[in-house]
């Protein structure tokens, strides 16, 4: 057992947090935890990395066991560069191996010193336990995973944005390759293709992963327990996701069921009391009867299970059917090309995803389109009878308190009317009476999408709605979308959001937009690298067909290159492996063992020969995975 939680509790004054978690982690595990915004996940991860002190209980973890914590734009030296704060990690391995090489020049004068030689092979130990030479290798590994391009390395910390560093920092943490591995929301600010990537990364990383999460299929993909926190109490469930939801309804059925079989049994008890305990010849029963039912323990009513909130989005006005027309549109800022000439149609009713990497100018196209940025070139039309509403990733709230934000909207409304309005986003009690400014991200988004449902807008271009969500709030906002009526545009790469709106998805690729049909096509262009589409400009058929003919036979040509190239690695590999058998032949070879600097010689030839295999192996494996999808 890697941690162990007994009976651990935390309190805030009189407000309980937690309370009674009795949890274990072992190795291998991989924990979700759930929970509404608020609910002390990450007080309990605080607890655990010792930032908080449990009020009860103990927190035991394995003496040897490395924990390696991921916060929010925490701990990154602003002054360094990317890559060099990359290598921050691997500072006592540089260290050691400057010691080695001092050692070295004192061994070449004193090559028998017992003490030298001894320092020399501990260092080299801790060298290779990190695999010490190859780090600027692995370095680059990381950062290209988690969406860094080879000529931002140079950029300093402290002109990133908060999702840069916040995936520097995780990048880093992954570098560190702990034991336990401790995440507060990992998936937040990534681009899809680092969130697949970091998924995959994920499921083959061989320590133990806790980590809070409101990503569905994060949760899905990568977990293997469920922690849900609910009203102060921490309940395991075995499985991902989606088996959680299926155990947590069952669990509720079986408490409804045994609640009702307590009372019918209670009630059966009494309704005997009350008919024989006046009657002599019965009485001692009844009183039997009575002393069983004073002892009898009834089940806790269950609480209901906790549903979506049911809000929806509706509209007056039925707009001209081309609602949005974008017609040559070209987005820039600075001296980059963001939108190239760019043009599509939506038609009322229709639903269109934005998508892209982090930077390719999701946002400052939807932007433009709302008309808070001036394109470059084109032209943006809304049809007649258009009315839209925003959702913007950056919510500004107003200087008011939430019922009054709500009152002013609807003037003529009861208080009951608006706090029963503003229940239905999960405001309430005193919750209404918070000042706006006060919120957080997540009740910021709520209270937007309360005034978006006022608005009755027949178009929204929402940007980044789910982002600061819990997991069930999602659901609420996606259902609600689902069921819309009108025209979305959204800017997302919730991919459970994605899949349950099943319409086209716009993805942002070298300036162009890119048109899949569905999630489902989608997701597929990350499997394989087969034929994209294009439908940002209407084509013929003909011309279509061409384009196709060209592409299939540059997918053959490049399938051959790719079959040549395995083949190639293949022998390399076996040439390689021979040539490093006989390195390992040769070091228990007592001629060489006691040359010093023979035996140096050889471990560097060995280390160049372990990159250069660690290398193949990575192209001969990529190679065999792009071969076996093309096939």
């Amino acid at each position: 057992m890697l941690i162990t939680l007994e009976n651990v509790g935390k309190s805030w004054g009189i407000d309980i947090i937690l309370q009674k978690i009795n949890v274990v982690v072992n190795e291998g595990d991989r924990i979700g935890i759930i929970g509404e915004n608020g609910a002390g996940k990450t007080t309990l991860l605080n607890m655990l990395m010792g930032v908080l002190e449990n009020d009860e209980g103990n927190i035991v973890f394995d003496d040897n066991a490395t924990v390696g914590y991921l916060k929010q734009m925490d701990g990154l030296d602003l002054e360094n560069t990317i890559y060099s704060e990359m290598q921050t990690v691997y500072r006592p391995v540089f260290d050691a191996i400057k010691e080695c090489r001092e050692i070295e020049k004192l061994l070449a004068e004193n090559p028998s010193d017992e003490s030298l030689i001894e320092k020399h092979d501990s260092l080299q130990n801790l060298i290779y336990a990190r695999d010490g030479y190859n780090t600027d290798f692995l370095i680059k590994k990381m950062l290209g995973g988690m969406g860094f391009k080879e000529e931002e390395y140079t950029k300093l910390v402290r002109v990133l944005s908060g999702g840069e560093r916040t995936r520097l920092n995780l990048a880093k943490l992954l570098l560190e390759n702990p034991d336990i591995l401790i995440l507060d929301e990992p998936t937040n600010h990534l681009d899809f293709d680092t969130l697949v990537w970091l998924e995959e990364y994920l499921i083959n990383y061989k320590g133990a992963i806790i980590a809070v999460s409101h990503d569905r299929f994060f949760l899905d993909k990568v977990v293997k327990k469920i922690w849900e926190v609910e009203d102060t109490y921490l309940f395991e469930y075995r499985g991902n996701y989606s088996a959680f939801d299926i155990q947590k309804q069952e669990k509720l059925k079986q408490q409804q069921r045994q609640y009702e079989n307590d009372l019918e049994k209670a009630a059966k008890l009494q309704d005997y009391v009350d008919r024989n305990l006046v009657r002599a010849s019965t009485t001692k029963m009844a009183q039997s009867r009575r002393k069983q039912l004073e002892k009898m323990e009834m089940s806790e009513k269950p609480k209901p299970l906790r549903v979506p909130l049911k809000f929806s989005f509706e509209f007056d006005v039925k707009p001209y059917d081309e609602i949005l027309t974008v017609d040559n549109l070209t987005v820039t800022t600075a001296n980059r090309t963001l939108i190239d000439k760019l043009s599509f149609i939506v038609h009322r009713g229709d639903r269109l995803i934005i998508a892209g990497a982090n930077g390719t100018g999701k946002t400052t196209l939807i932007n433009t389109i709302t008309g808070k940025i001036r394109a470059k070139e084109g032209t943006i039309k809304l049809g007649q009878g258009a009315k839209p509403a925003i959702f913007d990733q950056h919510i500004t709230v107003k200087n008011s308190s939430v019922i009054d934000s709500i009152w002013a909207m609807r003037p003529k409304w009861t208080q009951l009317e608006v706090r029963s309005y503003l229940a239905r986003f999960g405001y309430r009690g005193d919750d209404v009476f918070k000042e706006c400014i006060n919120l957080s991200g997540g009740e910021r988004a709520r209270l937007r999408f309360c005034e978006m449902s006022l608005d009755r807008a027949n178009i929204m271009f929402l940007d980044e709605p789910t982002n600061h969500l819990d997991i069930y709030m999602r659901r609420a906002v996606t259902e609600a979308l689902s069921k819309y009526e009108g025209t979305i545009i959204v800017v997302t790469h919730d991919r459970f959001l994605m899949q349950q709106l099943n319409c086209p998805i716009m993805n942002i690729e070298n300036a162009e937009g890119v048109f899949y049909k569905n999630f489902e096509d989608f997701m597929a262009k990350h499997k394989s690298e087969g034929f994209n589409t294009k439908m940002s400009q209407p084509k013929t058929e003909k011309a279509n067909k061409s384009n196709y003919s060209l592409n299939q036979k540059e997918a053959r040509r490049q399938a051959a290159a790719d079959r040549l190239r395995f083949k190639e690695c293949e022998r390399d590999i076996d040439a390689l492996q021979k040539e490093i058998d006989k390195y390992n032949h040769d070091m228990s070879n007592p001629d060489i063992t006691s040359d010093h600097e023979k035996m140096n010689e050889l471990w560097r030839n060995l280390e160049q020969a372990n990159k250069k295999m660690d290398q193949l192996f990575e192209e001969w494996a990529l190679l065999g995975e792009r071969l076996e999808n093309k096939e």
